[in-house]
């Protein structure tokens, strides 16, 4: 195919140019990363309905001279975590309650039972565990992230979801591993894509089956590069140069 993909940093103060200029150039699409998957929203013609209940957008396409909004990143996580095992009937608990989390936590929740929310802002989580319920049939409460909680939702859940930066999780990691909390009959994603500390290692070896965000960056991009183009993506080809290039790094 005769298309090529690039980067573009683009600062806040420039978001609406920039798109704009998107628009113009007659681009085929692009996907949007943070600080803009909430502020994209307002310079776009039409948002899918599942990126305007997030609130955020990750992937944007032209249509003639219409751009519209989606979001791909929860589609995407619920795909990575379904190759670990049933998501059906989980108790699940999310470490967060940002953009990932809200986009995990939808998709999430027709699937599963209960979604807890543990964040370190309660009153965030308590907005995303509201939401949550709206979202669908799934029972949902938030808390405080903090060692008790932590250790009591956990000690409950069967999925654990880590949404948190890559600088802010180790400590809530390392309490995890400490107590004994990860379990043989638990599936463990972190969303980062290049985890600073062994706790997926240490999960795994405590019996769970643990994947991080590598899969869920590669399955989004596939859906976006299906929403441009009409035709599936290689992923087994996207999977082996995703992982060179963390190698690399």
């Amino acid at each position: 195919m005769n298309i090529v993909y690039v980067a573009f940093l683009v600062r806040r103060s420039g978001l609406g140019s920039a798109i704009e200029g998107f628009r113009s150039l007659g681009v085929l699409g692009i996907n949007i990363t943070m600080p803009h998957k909430s502020r994209v929203l307002r310079f776009l013609d039409r948002i899918d309905d599942t990126a305007q209940e997030i609130g955020a957008v990750n992937t944007v396409v032209r249509r003639s001279s219409k751009l519209h909004g989606y979001s791909t990143d929860g589609q995407a996580a619920v795909k990575a975590l379904s190759r670990l095992g049933s998501l059906s009937g989980r108790r699940a608990v999310i470490l967060g309650a940002g953009g990932a989390a809200k986009a995990i936590a939808y998709n999430l929740s027709k699937m599963v039972d209960t979604i807890v929310i543990l964040n370190r802002t309660r009153s965030k989580g308590a907005r995303l565990a509201s939401k949550v319920t709206k979202w669908s049939e799934a029972s949902s409460r938030s808390y405080a992230l903090e060692k008790t909680n932590l250790r009591r939702e956990v000690g409950r859940g069967d999925l654990l979801i880590n949404t948190l930066p890559v600088d802010a999780f180790p400590r809530f990691g390392k309490i995890l591993i400490q107590k004994r909390l990860i379990r043989r009959d638990m599936l463990v994603m972190d969303a980062n894509y290049r985890p600073k500390t062994d706790f997926l290692a240490k999960a795994s070896l405590a019996g769970a089956k643990a994947i991080d965000g590598l899969e869920m960056l590669i399955e989004q991009a596939a859906l976006s590069f299906k929403l441009w183009t009409g035709v599936n993506a290689p992923i087994a080809v996207m999977r082996k140069a995703a992982v060179e290039a963390r190698a690399r790094q």
